[in-house]
């Protein structure tokens, strides 16, 4: 049976998990960014690997067959690094990277390169909602804005990290019509969000929509080089198609 990596951290690597499960000898590798991961049934390991050399250790130490990476659109050193190792070690790679968001004719998008870009565009009297992780706080220290908010899905540890900054906590899904009302309760000029895709966090892009606001929206990094799909069809289809470790 092919033993397979699967680096999650998204709804597509939930959705590979529960489908692939007694299929192949599956291992499900989170980061562990919250406290409480909701495990998928499989075998699943949490934390980082130790750079390079510790990922391609791990690999071997576990007879690892093949790697799909199927972190989060925004995971570019993750996804680099983990083709590389994976290509030195001579396994089959690929990524499932899930197609970005694209504006309707009546969304008022303002596309930036990255997160620095992201923190200018705010004015003095702008009240913004930053749905770009609070991994991202710090780059936006120094922006004009009256007032904002970050949300995330674990209670803080700390105070909000500069002033007129405030923690929001919340588990996903938020459905249009919550963020709708969170929107309108809070005041929300300006939506700032990268662009990741997928069904899932639309809901916000939507209300933004439905209020007039305007979003400032993040590009993904080019990862147009790395063996890639966009869809779980598409990654399942990968997997079957693998050799199995007595046809190497």
């Amino acid at each position: 049976m092919t033993r397979l990596l699967l680096l999650g951290g998204t709804s597509e690597a939930r959705d590979l998990a529960r489908q692939l499960a007694g299929q192949v000898d599956l291992t499900l590798s989170l980061a562990g960014r919250t406290r409480a991961p909701e495990l998928d049934g499989v075998r699943t390991r949490i934390g980082g690997f130790g750079g390079a050399e510790g990922f391609a250790r791990h690999l071997a130490e576990t007879g690892t067959d093949a790697v799909l990476d199927a972190t989060h659109p925004f995971a570019a050193e993750m996804s680099r690094r983990s083709a590389a190792v994976a290509t030195r070690a001579g396994l089959p790679y690929l990524m499932l990277r899930r197609p970005g968001w694209q504006p309707d004719p009546e969304d008022d998008w303002i596309r930036v390169p990255d997160t620095a870009a992201a923190a200018r565009v705010p004015g003095r009297a702008d009240r913004v909602f930053l749905a770009t992780g609070r991994q991202t706080l710090p780059e936006f220290a120094r922006m004009r804005a009256a007032r904002c908010w970050c949300r995330q899905i674990d209670p803080p540890e700390g105070a909000f990290p500069f002033p007129k900054g405030e923690f929001l906590v919340g588990r996903p899904p938020f459905p249009e019509t919550e963020e709708i009302a969170l929107f309108e309760r809070l005041g929300v000029t300006l939506l700032v969000v990268k662009d990741a895709g997928g069904a899932a966090s639309r809901s916000k892009l939507d209300a933004a929509r439905a209020l007039g606001i305007r979003v400032v929206m993040i590009d993904r990094p080019d990862l147009s080089d790395l063996p890639q799909v966009s869809t779980v069809a598409q990654a399942l289809t990968w997997v079957e198609e693998l050799p199995c470790p007595s046809d190497a």
